[in-house]
Order: structure tokens, then C-alpha cells, then sequence
């Protein structure tokens, strides 16, 4: 079971941690019923630290409605990341940003394309 974690970051954003392979399925089948977006994030990179800082900073669940906010420290969970990436078919990149919707991987950037702006337009 995917369970919410809200404070993983410095903000009050409802992140739910991602830290099992057996969720990815679940995650799939989530996306039938709205977009979800993975944030697959480096504990031990600070360009991973500063995007999902700028991230958290400019989230306004009220601009992204029906887009439920997922984390995984791909430093500790990385089979999950592997995982991730192959089952969406996604090359790996840290920090990087995932859209699903209905199954399948709508969206993906890393580093510095990391934007909140960009994931607001796609809702």
C-alpha cells in the first residue's frame, strides 16, 4: 500500500513515497483515474535539492487539480527507479519528472526543465 508522506520536502505539498516495485502497478492503474506525476529524486545531489525546492516552492494544488504529487529517494529505493523507467519506457535521469495518464507516460523531463509552469499546462 502507497502511503502519504507530507513532509518529505520543505513544504506542506502531499507527497505520497513511492518505495516499492510492487506499487508500480498500482500507480499505473491510478493514472486511469487522473494524471499523477513521479518525481524520481537524489537525496545526495544538490541539483536534484534545487529542483525539487523550486518545485515545492511554486506548487499550488489548486492550479493542478487532479494531479496527485508521488516522490521516490532514488538513492535507497533504486531497483524502483530501474523499474520505473523500464515499465513506462523513460530513460533514468535524476532529478527527473514523470506525467502518467491512463497507463502510460504522457511527460518526462529532468534537472533544470523541472517547472512547476509545465506541469500546470498539462492538467
Amino acid at each position: 500500500m502507497i502511503k502519504e508522506n507530507k513532509d518529505f520536502g520543505t513544504t506542506s505539498m502531499n507527497w505520497t513515497e513511492i518505495k516499492d516495485i510492487s506499487e508500480i502497478d498500482a500507480l499505473r492503474n491510478e493514472s486511469n483515474d487522473g494524471a499523477i506525476m513521479l518525481f524520481k529524486h537524489s537525496t545526495s545531489c544538490p541539483i536534484s535539492s534545487m529542483a525539487l525546492n523550486r518545485l515545492e516552492r511554486s506548487w499550488n494544488d489548486a492550479e493542478v487539480k487532479g494531479l496527485k504529487p508521488y516522490i521516490l529517494d532514488l538513492i535507497r529505493y533504486r531497483e524502483v527507479s530501474n523499474q520505473i523507467a523500464e515499465s513506462f519506457g523513460v530513460p533514468h535521469e535524476s532529478p527527473q519528472v514523470i506525467v502518467l495518464r491512463n497507463g502510460e507516460a504522457v511527460y518526462d523531463t529532468s534537472h533544470m526543465g523541472i517547472n512547476f509552469q509545465d506541469l500546470k499546462a498539462l492538467v
